[in-house]
């Protein structure tokens, strides 16, 4: 299981989609590719797939450079690029039929795996016309025909784009499972999604690859070493005066609410509450903001 771009450049005319992208993942996992839209991420993805090619530099699949030789490279990687368009005239179960048909794979095989995905992937009817269903429900039922030859790599172009919060949970918890076994390649714009499933993380702007690594590294980097304390009762002059004691300063207070800056350490986040506590009743205690979110401002809110 492996990705490599090694000084991929795309251009369209004087347009540069993509300006020297490199990077390498290989074992199980899941990688995020985060970028605002325009950035280069479904360019990415269509060269990774061969659906571009590059103006420079080249892409691998396992191994195997995918503009020369694609039918080899692609042969264990299921892909779902930009908004799926299956035949509409098809039944669900025949649309997953057809692909796993197309993969060389047997009959009884496809049909397990069709039972298999119906349950965790909440696929509708498999009767149902794919012209006839909603969004959310066409998505599942082509990432379950994506994945219906077990492929090693898994590549999604935002996946969960326009669905809603239950549709995309239903993805977020099949990732979870899925990168135990296979490598995830998916490019997103939602951060939830990308801190809740993902190992490492790209961030990409103007076709640039502006920052890469594993994202607890990346998030620790831009964190705000902060927490936020909801106190039972609003605050009082009194209060505001005994917070300022604890950590290392206050960054802000509002009714009942007080976030504390520290320096990271775990040992004086956990001073912090205990002082907190002997002033009054606490009902939350939490960090304050998103890593990544701080993260993904700081690295692409200067270059969007």
């Amino acid at each position: 299981m492996e990705i490599t771009f090694n000084k991929v450049t795309k251009k369209y005319h004087k347009f540069m989609a993509l300006d020297d992208v490199s990077f390498n993942y290989r074992d199980h996992g899941a990688i995020g590719y985060l970028g605002p839209n325009g950035a280069g991420k479904t360019t990415t993805l269509k060269v990774m797939t061969n659906l571009l090619r590059p103006s420079e530099g080249h892409a691998e699949l396992n191994g195997i450079d995918v503009n020369k030789y694609p039918k080899k490279a692609l042969a264990n990687v299921g892909s779902m690029i930009e908004t799926p368009t299956p035949y509409p005239f098809l039944t669900v179960k025949e649309s997953m039929q057809f692909v796993g048909e197309l993969r060389g794979i047997d009959k009884k095989t496809i049909n397990s795996k069709i039972d298999e995905f119906y349950d965790a992937l909440k696929l509708p009817p498999l009767t149902s016309k794919m012209g006839q269903l909603s969004k959310g429900q066409r998505q599942r039922a082509v990432f379950a025909s994506v994945l219906i030859s077990d492929p090693d790599v898994v590549i999604l172009d935002e996946p969960t784009s326009g669905l809603d919060p239950f549709e995309r949970k239903i993805f977020r918890d099949f990732i979870l499972e899925l990168k135990k076994t296979k490598l995830v390649f998916f490019s997103s714009h939602i951060l939830s999604e990308v801190s809740e499933t993902c190992d490492d993380v790209i961030f990409i702007n103007h076709g640039k690859i502006l920052k890469q690594g594993k994202i607890d590294e990346i998030a620790q980097e831009f964190n705000t070493n902060a927490v936020s304390i909801e106190f039972l009762k609003p605050l009082d002059n009194n209060m505001i005066k005994n917070i300022q004691s604890l950590g290392s300063g206050v960054l802000k207070t509002d009714g009942k609410y007080a976030v504390i800056k520290f320096s990271g350490k775990e040992d004086e986040r956990a001073q912090i509450l205990e002082n907190a506590i002997k002033l009054a009743p606490i009902i939350s205690y939490t960090s304050y903001g998103s890593d990544l979110e701080s993260a993904y401002l700081s690295i692409l809110g200067e270059k969007s």
